[in-house]
């Protein structure tokens, strides 16, 4: 077994638990650039890792209260049958660099569109606060969900990048009341029939590495119940936080930048991003309001007034 392998997957599988997103846009590139796998078998056994640790982390967020399930239905109700149409359609296409290439910076540029708005939302939610209310309490749009579900499906199938990272993108402008625990959790459980359908397309195929994904796993499944159980509990500002960071990484490494590039960027990211929240602690807090509630008058004896 791969102990470097390995110590990746578990790295990888803290993300996709904290963030919901980052498994295929992290794993995959990670496997052809680092461990020089060939691109089509990269894939498959991501996605094979990705159909086994996913759950894991689904169940914490599943027991925490944090996934909207009918949200989940419908999202995998177009997800499921385009995944197998997508891995058909890289079969036709003989995994043409070009197609590639296109879908990864289209998916890039989404990324990164997606932080510049999960930042706009932060700086909004310092002057209101980020709604309470449970994740029921969100409604549903059925038609743009299910066509949702059916788009991920397609590119998942396709690359393995977007079980996350794209359907993420999309939430956030479809349902901006949803809170960003519940963002997490209803990604984590969406993506689990998708991304188990997508690899037993690939398995169909023979282009799935057992010993590859299993090594991947001895380090994500852990890894991936550790960020859940971040994820689940942190306050909404975390998990935005390490949102944002993700995608940034996540859309660097689809724009093919260098890993050195990345790594400086991201760190960078990561530094300003605990600075904000330190700065946040050490700011005064606001004195509360005073109330306008009348000072209760003690009565006096009675048939006397209290002036009395």
């Amino acid at each position: 077994m791969d102990l470097t392998l390995a110590l990746a997957g578990l790295g990888v599988g803290i993300v996709v638990g904290l963030t919901g997103m980052g498994g295929g846009a992290l794993m995959t590139p990670i496997l052809v650039l680092v461990f020089g796998v060939p691109p089509i078998a990269a894939v498959s056994s991501d996605l094979a890792a990705s159909a086994v640790m996913k759950p894991f982390g689904g169940f914490v967020h599943a027991r925490r209260g944090t996934v909207n399930w009918p949200m989940v239905g419908w999202l995998c109700a177009g997800s499921v049958p385009s995944a197998f149409l997508g891995v058909l359609l890289l079969r036709l296409l003989g995994d043409d660099e070009r197609i590639q290439h296109t879908i990864r910076i289209a998916l890039g540029v989404a990324l990164v569109l997606a932080a510049g708005g999960l930042l706009i939302k932060a700086w909004t939610a310092r002057r209101r606060p980020e709604p309470a209310g449970p994740p029921a309490s969100i409604r549903v749009k059925p038609l743009p969900t299910l066509l949702l579900g059916a788009a991920g499906g397609l590119i998942v199938g396709l690359t393995s990048v977007g079980s996350g990272s794209l359907i993420i993108v999309v939430l956030l402008a479809m349902y901006p009341r949803l809170r960003a625990n519940d963002l997490v959790g209803t990604d984590l459980v969406q993506a689990i029939p998708l991304v188990t359908a997508a690899a037993l397309g690939h398995a169909l195929f023979g282009d799935l590495k057992l010993d590859l994904a299993a090594a991947v796993l001895i380090g994500s499944v852990p890894g991936v119940l550790i960020g859940s159980r971040i994820s689940s509990r942190a306050p909404a500002g975390l998990v935005r936080a390490a949102l944002v960071i993700v995608l940034l990484a996540s859309a660097l490494k689809l724009f093919d930048m260098p890993t050195v590039v990345v790594g400086v960027i991201t760190g960078a990211a990561v530094l300003i991003a605990i600075g904000l929240g330190v700065a946040d602690r050490l700011r005064p807090q606001p004195a509360p309001a005073a109330t306008d509630q009348p000072v209760p008058v003690l009565a006096g004896p009675p048939g006397r007034s209290a002036s009395a």
